[in-house]
């Protein structure tokens, strides 16, 4: 058996005064236990106590039931970082805040009433059901009532921008549940978030007083999905998403005949406000200064509690830091656990972490994020070169036990909080999870505790878990990650 590290440092001291006996002594002090690095036992033995584990459901619904909504700049965003930071110190983790600065927007009133239509019956108006988005400004306090333009594209209102100034301009583009039940979730939710994002500010660009979004999201069940809009530019515009039933109705009313609606959003936009990141950090034994980040972000919409989104994604990756803790596994390298704040109206954190660490963007060697709801896990996702995805090999062996075993290579994952260390090289790792019901629940009022399988939520720990430690504990260098030019 080689002699520890600790043993072969005495041995070589000079204790010319020191008796036999001393030296027994001093050589019979414990030496720390060795890190058991990658070897297959130790990481099927991370696999296995995170599957054990109800650590990461309790965080859950410590931050949704007992926080609830936590939309930057508000009390609930400022009780996740107490709270969270508070179960990181009880883990005996290095915690420090990291101040960012974040946008105050804050809903107000919020109704819709279609009150004009071809064929109303005298005395009869129909309620639609909205939510105002990010970044919405306000109708007059009493509302607006304006005629309503439905289009279908960007490419439909080109063509009729001629007739979009003084109309609430509606985008009716549905969310294709096919395409998601089908494993390309993301792809819909970007085709279907576009309008969203650009169509306000398209639509003020031409004269419109208002625009609507049909919700970008499955399940049909009369629910609006807010989300962020790129206004900035038009802080004053009215802007919201109308259920897919009212996006529809509408459409069918409109092509009846003229159709007109009052409209009444009171949102603000108060002076940034002070906030943090939670960062934890279980130091590295021997590459201390080397950086493994697992990752979720604390802020959620306003709407519910933001369980899928992204409560349990902070959850995991604290869970994390509690599995190897309960193992007594100390890594070569630092693993460091950051509860992100503002990744649904700005990602302020994302970028003050960017700002702060981008001298040492080379001493980490890789981040994962949790951003895509807890379903069941099939894999990772990885922006790692093509010549290192052998290197996972190993890990792939014993996340399979659990049904995990899948490594999906792609040049950029370009996920929100850590785009901006991927573009400066640092590889990007997320759970590749089974998305096809996430966007039913996105944004949403419904996005709750229940929603979350607990079964789910254990396999993404265990997955995160034995991905941060083999991270922290590889040999050699994996490669950067090389971003394509847009």
């Amino acid at each position: 058996m080689n002699a520890s590290p600790a043993r072969r440092r005495l041995s070589r001291l000079a204790l010319p005064s020191a008796s036999a006996g001393l030296m027994a002594a001093l050589l019979a002090v414990p030496a720390l236990a060795a890190s058991p690095g990658n070897d297959p036992t130790a990481l099927a033995r991370i696999r296995d106590a995170a599957m054990a584990s109800d650590y990461a459901w309790e965080r859950t619904a410590d931050m949704t039931d007992l926080i609830g909504p936590r939309l930057s700049g508000s009390p609930g965003a400022a009780a996740a970082v107490a709270q969270v930071a508070e179960a990181m110190r009880k883990l005996g983790a290095r915690v420090a805040l990291q101040p960012v600065k974040v946008p105050h927007w804050v809903r107000g009133a919020e109704s819709g009433e279609l009150v004009e239509y071809s064929g109303r019956p005298a005395g009869i108006t129909q309620r639609v059901v909205l939510s105002a988005l990010g970044g919405s400004g306000a109708t007059p306090a009493a509302g607006l009532t304006a005629p309503v333009m439905v289009v279908g594209s960007f490419d439909e209102l080109k063509a009729r921008a001629s007739e979009a100034k003084g109309k609430i301009v509606l985008f009716d583009a549905a969310f294709d549940q096919p395409m998601a039940e089908r494993g390309l979730a993301g792809a819909a939710y970007g085709q279907a978030s576009a309008f969203r994002r650009d169509g306000p500010r398209q639509a003020a660009a031409l004269g419109a007083v208002a625009a609507l979004v049909r919700s970008a999201g499955g399940a049909n069940f009369r629910i609006p999905h807010t989300g962020n809009t790129a206004l900035q530019d038009y802080p004053r515009f009215p802007a919201a998403a109308v259920s897919a039933e009212d996006a529809m109705l509408m459409r069918r009313l409109a092509q009846r005949g003229p159709l007109a609606m009052k409209l009444v959003l009171t949102p603000q936009t108060l002076p940034d406000a002070d906030s943090y990141n939670v960062i934890a950090d279980l130091p590295g034994t021997d590459k201390p200064d080397e950086i493994v980040i697992v990752s979720g972000h604390l802020d959620s919409w306003d709407l519910a509690t933001g369980a899928h989104d992204d409560a349990a994604g902070v959850a995991s990756a604290m869970a994390v830091l509690d599995t190897l803790k309960k193992l007594d596994f100390r890594p070569r390298r630092t693993i460091r656990m950051i509860a992100w704040m503002n990744e649904e109206n700005g990602t302020r954190g994302a970028r003050g972490y960017l700002a702060a660490e981008q001298a040492n963007a080379d001493k980490h060697i890789g981040a994962i994020e949790s951003d895509n709801g807890v379903g069941r896990p099939f894999g990772l996702r990885a922006s790692v070169p093509a010549t290192s995805s052998k290197l996972f090999a190993p890990l792939q062996a014993v996340l399979q036990p659990i049904g995990a075993g899948v490594f999906q290579r792609l040049d950029a994952l370009s996920t929100g909080d850590l785009s901006g260390l991927e573009r400066a090289g640092v590889p990007s790792f997320a759970p590749l999870v089974d998305t096809s019901s996430y966007f039913s629940y996105h944004h949403t009022a419904a996005d709750t505790l229940d929603k979350v399988d607990p079964d789910h939520l254990r396999r993404n720990v265990a997955l995160m878990a034995t991905t941060a430690w083999y991270l922290a504990n590889i040999e050699g260098a994996i490669g950067r990650a090389s971003v394509p030019e847009r």
